[in-house]
């Protein structure tokens, strides 16, 4: 259990806010590329409780502003998009993509008030399929060289989806080790189908054992959390019965994303944003290592399951997440379908908006979860302190330097783990050798 102060303390990420000051020190998904490919590439977007508007000026620049006008308040979100910039259809006022109001049309002749009009604006960069914004003082960070950045482009792609409750809670499912023999557990070993879920009933590498089956009858992980540059490495061992190991290495990288094994092929990196204190987004990039994706074939897939235009999940709270007490019976643990991200949303969804952590009781398997919640509170102390060059990633490490992260799932002998690991990884990194580093 924690208290009230401190659960608010973690969990708000406002203006003004001790954990929104520590994310506002960091690139943040604000958008996907897909999103504006139309006729008029003009998006809200709500980002860390901050309401915007994102757009492409008719040079292709991106800008990303305050979404209401400095003159009275009206949306720019529904402005006119001309003159390389947003025009306020209210009285005609125009910014350009830094938020400079460049004319005031109905002012008098010759007047220059709006050399001094200046919407709040926040710098942007488009990496793979995602726009990242910037939106603290100062200098943005570099971007550090994890594989989804450095990949080509027709290695990755990119999707996000909403999901009703505080960013933290949708993080922490991510650091969770244990909780996939439970929550992803199926209770038939063949593959039905081809789906986000993939990864759990695949076999289990350089076995015959599905990996269903390895998750339901070895159910007691044996967890190591090990501090990085750039976050945290999680290790989960499940020592099998013929003195064999399966080893699968995940990883948190401050503030709010983690990267984690999909397949041998691919990886995702994944961010939990927060829209406000109530809603967030995950943003997902899903890394090939073997050769380029069928982007086309994966959004179709997606789409499946949310709507547009907001990626909201088709199954969620308001229809129970497609529960069937049958299935739940014979083929899943949770009765929710296949595809585990529903099997998350409803985890993270199910404790309220804003878990009420008064009430918590953690376990030894949460040892990530623990060390995380320490490593933020340190990060928000430390601003505090004005000491921001301890936060991680901020900390003087060349982020050129911060590779992978290393995210595997594979099996060997339990005490040399490391050494079966990196074998792996250095045979799956062998078939993108040419990839360019161009962050």
């Amino acid at each position: 259990m924690i208290s009230q102060e401190l659960n608010d303390t973690i969990t708000r990420t406002g203006p003004g806010t001790d954990a929104g000051a520590v994310m506002r020190r960091y690139w943040q998904p604000a958008a996907l590329s897909d999103e504006l490919e139309t006729n008029r590439p003009v998006v809200p977007v709500t980002l860390l409780g901050e309401k915007l508007v994102l757009f492409r000026d008719n040079d292709g620049n991106l800008g990303l502003i305050d979404r209401h006008c400095p003159h009275r308040g009206a949306d720019l979100c529904l402005g006119r998009l001309e003159d390389n910039g947003l025009r306020c259809p209210f009285h005609g006022w125009h910014f350009d993509r830094s938020g400079q109001c460049v004319e005031q049309p109905g002012e008098p002749a010759g007047s220059r008030m709006h050399e001094s009009i200046r919407n709040t604006s926040y710098p942007v960069v488009e990496k793979n399929g995602i726009i990242f914004a910037y939106m603290g003082p100062g200098d943005p960070p570099k971007f550090p060289n994890f594989d989804c950045f450095r990949a080509p482009d027709t290695h990755v792609f990119a999707f996000k989806g909403l999901w009703e409750c505080n960013w933290l809670q949708a993080m922490e499912v991510g650091i969770d080790p244990a909780h996939a023999s439970f929550l992803h557990r199926f209770l038939k070993d063949e593959d039905p189908k081809e789906s986000y879920g993939k990864q759990f009933r695949d076999k289990a590498a350089d076995t015959n054992i599905p990996m269903t089956r390895l998750l339901r009858e070895y159910t007691q992980p044996e967890i190591t959390v090990e501090e990085t540059d750039y976050g945290l490495r999680l290790i989960a061992l499940r020592h099998l019965d013929d003195g064999q190991t399966h080893i699968r290495i995940t990883n948190q990288i401050f503030p709010e994303a983690i990267s984690i094994p999909m397949s041998r092929d691919m990886i995702i990196t994944q961010w939990h944003v927060p829209i406000d204190d109530e809603h967030c987004y995950w943003y997902s990039m899903f890394t090939s290592f073997t050769g380029p994706v069928d982007k086309e074939l994966m959004r179709a897939q997606r789409l499946k399951e949310h709507r547009l235009p907001d990626y909201a999940p088709l199954k969620n709270k308001r229809n129970n997440y497609g529960f069937d007490p049958e299935e739940q019976q014979t083929e899943t643990y949770t009765g929710m379908g296949m595809d585990i991200n529903v099997h998350d949303q409803w985890a993270v969804e199910s404790p309220g908006p804003i878990f009420d952590r008064t009430r918590e009781h953690l376990g030894k398997t949460d040892v990530a979860i623990i060390k995380y919640r320490r490593m933020l509170r340190a990060a928000i102390a430390a601003l505090k302190d004005g000491k921001e060059d301890a936060l991680p990633m901020r900390n003087g490490t060349d982020p050129a330097t911060l590779y992978g992260p290393i995210s595997n799932d594979t099996i060997g002998d339990k005490e040399q783990w490391r050494e079966v690991s990196a074998k792996s990884d250095a045979a799956r990194r062998a078939a993108c050798s040419d990839w360019d580093a161009t962050v």
